[in-house]
């Protein structure tokens, strides 16, 4: 990330601190934008709320105290859209290291790592799991429709491209976003982890264009990753749950005759 308040350019990398601030137009026409999901399309439900519902899935009440200790313990001990574990336990390495390739792994990593925190409410593990699975364990970004619905008017292809072991196209049907979304590379089902430069010729490829005339859209350095696949990347800052995160500003990018949403 560049300093507060300035956009920097690495290579082809833009990163962009504040939406007000949007980086310099990319040399080449944009023809396909990709978007990462987690971080950049959407972000998980808060914690309190998570384990909340899973709590209710079983049959559970919990007071918000206790809700409040336990959803900061199974945060810790490793959330699936969360901050990393500090350790994985080692029974649960292999599920952890082919987490984002295999949905068997992706669920026993992140449900093993539930288990590892005591609790007397049965099943919330799974339950916890569950979560990621429907529209309501997520929130889409406030930016998210109108940008989407921006490049699609303008007829610029769009596709998501996203480390994760589960499908994700009945979430964007129920906020309504599937058909604003040309395609979807997901590493469980192409066999490639970001930033394998694979994942992103694939998405270039269901799109019909060239890596060249592409813009990577995401908040970590797997996905600064497409720049070794000949993609321009546009790095957006971390924001939470319901908070602008600068999203709109890639229309700057991606149609440069037009100005980005606020």
């Amino acid at each position: 990330m560049g300093p507060s308040g300035a956009a920097t350019r690495v290579g082809k990398v833009h990163h962009v601190p504040h939406a007000s601030n949007p980086p310099a137009n990319p040399v080449r026409p944009v023809e396909a934008v990709l978007f990462d999901f987690h971080g950049t399309l959407a972000q998980v439900e808060d914690s309190l709320s998570w384990v909340l519902a899973a709590a209710a899935a079983c049959g559970a009440q919990l007071d918000r105290g206790k809700a409040t200790i336990l959803a900061d313990r199974l945060t810790t001990a490793g959330r699936a859209g969360g901050p990393l574990p500090h350790r994985v336990p080692p029974h649960l390495a292999e599920h952890w290291a082919d987490r984002d390739l295999f949905a068997h792994n992706h669920r026993a990593a992140y449900t093993g790592l539930a288990a590892t925190v005591p609790t007397d409410v049965e099943g919330l593990a799974d339950a916890l799991y569950e979560r990621l699975l429907v529209p309501d364990g997520w929130v889409p970004y406030p930016d998210v429709e109108p940008t989407l619905r921006k490049l699609h008017e303008a007829g610029i292809r769009v596709a998501v491209v996203s480390n994760i072991a589960f499908d994700v196209r009945p979430l964007f049907a129920a906020w309504g976003l599937d058909g604003l979304v040309d395609a979807f590379a997901l590493s469980y089902e192409v066999g490639r982890i970001k930033p394998d430069p694979a994942i992103f010729w694939r998405a270039c490829g269901m799109l019909g264009v060239e890596a060249e005339q592409t813009l990577m859209v995401g908040d970590t350095p797997a996905d600064a990753g497409a720049v070794k696949a000949g993609c321009a990347a546009y790095i957006v800052p971390a924001a939470d749950a319901g908070k602008p995160n600068g999203l709109s500003a890639v229309l700057s990018l991606a149609l440069p005759n037009q100005a980005p949403q606020a």
